[in-house]
């Protein structure tokens, strides 16, 4: 248990405030904390490698992130437009579209199932991570919903001198109820997705567990989620303290970042954010403020 953690058990989160602790920081720690529901998530390996955009891009701009072991490549799909001609939808973005994400993974191993249930089953479970859907949060819901049921994928992981390639689609088939003669907006949403084939396999051979009480805590952070699933995916697998510098975290984390210091000063509080629900989660930083070092720790969820 870290020391924010230990504070907040002993003090409560008022005395908190008077130690040296950001305020987002110890409301997440205390949110997490405070959360009974023992509930597990799950998200395939590769999304904790390499993520979505945070902000939205052009509806025909592809998305490209790539490290020293993985490189995806996200190409938008099409729909009919309002005249019957093809227009982008665009790349899904953001933390509605990574908690869209996580929710229809976790229904799939839940299950062990491709077809997932969404509609009522996706509110609810939004609900729960704080998310009520109704008014704009129920059109961006849709609108990544939709974004991630029509973009193609391409996944090319690196093991040493072996290079795998996946191209596929999250969702092979969905059903959308579209507006009512009343335009009764609450209609408009994804019902049910089959996952393509090819997505449901890589997720069953390499699942990552990850806390709701934590997703929860950090549902409208899409970076601090990006990193929260980074570390559940990475430290559990070190067996030894492992360096990481600034240049290789930017490449992963900072796409959009031009200047290091400014990607690095946008990071440290996410990092602290996503330690905040990973209590027992060990980094230390670099001497000369290099790069932070990753310690050996037990994943978020033990085994069972």
């Amino acid at each position: 248990m870290s020391e924010l953690h230990q504070i907040l058990e002993s003090y409560g989160r008022q005395r908190a405030l008077d130690f040296d602790f950001e305020r987002p920081e110890i409301e997440a720690a205390a949110m997490y904390m405070a959360d009974e529901d023992s509930g597990i998530g799950f998200l395939y390996s590769g999304w904790c490698q390499a993520a979505l955009p945070h902000r939205r891009l052009p509806d025909d701009k592809g998305w490209q992130l790539s490290s020293d072991q993985v490189c995806l490549i996200i190409q938008p799909g099409m729909k009919r437009g309002s005249e019957g001609e093809p227009v982008p939808v665009g790349v899904p973005y953001g933390s509605r579209a990574r908690l869209i994400l996580i929710y229809m993974q976790s229904e799939a191993i839940r299950t062990n199932s491709r077809d997932i249930e969404l509609g009522k089953s996706l509110r609810s479970w939004m609900n729960r991570m704080g998310i009520p859907i109704g008014g704009k949060n129920l059109q961006i819901v849709r609108e990544q919903a939709e974004r991630l049921s029509r973009c193609r994928l391409s996944f090319e992981v690196v093991r040493g001198a072996a290079r795998g390639l996946s191209n596929q689609s999250i969702v092979d088939s969905a059903i959308f109820l579209e507006a009512d003669a009343d335009g009764n907006s609450n209609q408009q949403f994804m019902q049910k997705a089959r996952l393509s084939e090819g997505f449901f396999e890589g997720l069953k051979k390499h699942p990552v567990p990850l806390e709701e009480a934590a997703i929860k805590a950090l549902s409208n952070n899409s970076m601090a989620l990006d990193i929260y699933c980074w570390l559940a995916y990475r430290l559990h697998s070190l067996t030894s303290p492992t360096p990481i510098s600034w240049k290789a975290l930017k490449i992963q984390f900072g796409a959009s970042y031009s200047q290091l210091n400014n990607f690095r000063s946008r990071f440290i509080p996410n990092l602290n954010l996503a330690l905040a629900v990973y209590p027992r989660a060990r980094i230390t930083e670099m001497d000369q403020r290099k790069g932070l070092v990753l310690h050996p720790t037990p994943p978020p969820v033990r085994k069972r």
